[in-house]
């Protein structure tokens, strides 16, 4: 056995509280060029097809992360993740096959990318840019070890590692940019994620479909389910844009 480098631990507790740091420090509030110019870069992402095929799947990884996060709340054994080329993910886990819990578990896909957009609103509204782009390498650590496909691990793996190398080497003002980015385009992404499951069903293709599942459970219309979470999606999207104006002394549109 190779003795362990006594610098390696010195280095990994450097490392620990150089993110500590970053995690408590706070960063000035974008001015509005930088504010407005990450949202409409993520709006273009959002709208613009060639741009959000590939995108999406920031939106996927929130979707199944939700799946995940509630099932292991809702005392479910999660069996792993699925992240797919098409963009779908899936999300399996273990327990009784109706009730609240599994009720729960189907809902919490579509709302949960707009749940992390607030979430990272509110800290950047605080300013704590640092701190929503170290929570989201943690999270994207967390959901690495339940991935059980090979394009899973790539997709959070390369999520991870460009989330992790700004959040370390990129200049201040990059580090709040691409935060505010990323909560843009949570916010904006995830009322065209229920979009297309709307369009999907009208094409007679939405069966497995999570509003369907919900559906099936509780005897309740999947339209309706679809209507509930697009109005938890886009008012989401409304007070995350209120959220991060606030900021900066923008007014909204």
């Amino acid at each position: 056995m190779h003795p362990v480098d006594p610098a390696l631990p010195d280095a990994l507790a450097h490392a620990w509280d150089r993110v500590v740091a970053d995690v408590a420090d706070r960063q000035p509030a974008p001015g509005g060029t930088v504010l407005l110019g990450t949202a409409a870069a993520a709006l273009l992402l959002v709208l613009w097809q060639p741009a959000w095929r590939r995108a999406r799947y920031v939106v996927t990884i929130a979707h199944e992360g939700g799946h995940a996060v509630i099932a292991v709340l809702c005392g479910r054994r999660l069996s792993g993740v699925r992240l797919h080329s098409d963009t779908s993910g899936l999300t399996v886990s273990r327990g009784r096959p109706r009730g609240p819990g599994m009720v729960a578990t189907f809902a919490a896909g579509y709302p949960a990318p707009t749940v992390i957009g607030l979430v990272a609103a509110v800290l950047l509204s605080r300013g704590y840019a640092l701190a929503a782009l170290w929570t989201a390498v943690l999270l994207l650590a967390l959901l690495l070890v339940q991935i059980r496909n090979v394009f899973g691990l790539y997709v959070v793996l390369l999520a991870a590692a460009v989330v992790a190398a700004v959040s370390w080497w990129a200049a201040a003002e990059a580090k709040v940019a691409l935060a505010h980015l990323g909560t843009w385009f949570l916010l904006f992404g995830a009322p065209r994620a229920v979009a297309e499951l709307q369009l999907l069903r009208l094409r007679g293709r939405g069966h497995e479909s999570d509003a369907d599942h919900l559906a099936r459970l509780t005897r309740v219309p999947g339209g309706v389910w679809v209507t509930l979470f697009a109005a938890a999606t886009v008012g989401g999207a409304v007070l995350g844009v209120v959220l991060l104006t606030a900021q900066a002394g923008v007014t909204p549109p």
